[in-house]
């Protein structure tokens, strides 16, 4: 359970340090810094067999790479837009739409009509507040998330868990950094900045996917689900204690409705998706 813990906190650390970058790289700037030393890093440290990899095994990692690109440069598009607490716990509907699918189980309704109230608390429906946008960006992202999940289930069939991430995340910076390139920020770039891209790999990735893959060789994928399902709150007070992201009643409320229809769904679903963190 530490482990795990940590992981969440230092995710979503991760994701304060790179939105404390958004204002001098942006979204995609700050999201190519990241993927990359990510995909550099994991290269360096897991040494995947690349060379000797099958085609099989090719055609399951890069579909799983694209949308693990497409997944975090949607939430940090969303990042820029809403609270951090707000982007990660939007995004959660994803999974949690992924996790009640095909379910039969009346009761399910509840975590439904849970995380539907969510939402309801979370839009500005008067047009003024939060950005409309933003919340888009969110949706797309927790809709990728779903589907990196069903996608990386796939590709560990096929690979060792650690190696399709490792080659995941280069396919996913080769998705990325057109992006970042294109929007000309990258040339801002400074040894301090590089240093926050590096801490940021390491929050968001590196310590997190180490630590997750020690958990879950003890721990039972619904416990983990459960745990990981904490992630929007631990992000709305890192949000609130270093990005001075405010949430009103109502929106800390949306929160929670969330993370107790995640964690419900998780405990009623038969088989509760691996949560792995995703922004």
């Amino acid at each position: 359970m530490p482990a795990v813990l940590l992981a969440i906190v230092s995710m979503e650390a991760g994701a304060a340090v790179a939105k404390g970058i958004f204002p001098v790289l942006g979204a995609a700037g700050t999201v190519s810094l990241r993927i990359g030393f990510s995909a550099l890093l994991l290269l360096a440290v897991i040494r995947p067999p690349l060379k000797s990899l099958q085609p099989a095994q090719w055609r399951g990692v890069v579909p799983y790479g694209l949308t693990l690109g497409l997944m975090n440069f949607m939430f940090y598009c969303a990042m820029a837009r809403l609270p951090l607490g707000l982007a990660v716990a939007v995004g959660f509907v994803g999974p949690l739409g992924l996790a009640l699918s095909g379910s039969r189980r009346w009761f399910d309704v509840v975590w439904v009509v849970l995380a539907g109230t969510g939402i309801a608390l979370i839009v500005p429906w008067s047009g003024q507040g939060l950005d409309f946008l933003g919340l888009g960006f969110a949706v797309a992202g927790g809709a990728s998330w779903a589907l990196y999940i069903v996608l990386g289930q796939r590709a560990a069939a096929l690979l060792p868990g650690h190696e399709a991430v490792a080659v995941g995340m280069l396919f996913a910076a080769l998705l990325i950094l057109p992006f970042g390139l294109a929007d000309d920020r990258l040339s801002a770039l400074t040894p301090p900045l590089v240093l926050l891209g590096v801490l940021t790999a390491v929050f968001s990735s590196v310590l997190p996917f180490t630590l997750e893959m020690q958990a879950l060789k003890t721990m039972p994928t619904r416990t983990f689900s459960i745990l990981v399902s904490l992630e929007p709150v631990v992000a709305a007070l890192l949000g609130w204690g270093f990005l001075h992201e405010h949430l009103t009643l109502l929106q800390w409320l949306a929160v929670a409705c969330i993370v107790v229809a995640s964690a419900g769904a998780t405990l009623t679903s038969r088989q509760p998706p691996a949560l792995v963190g995703s922004e």
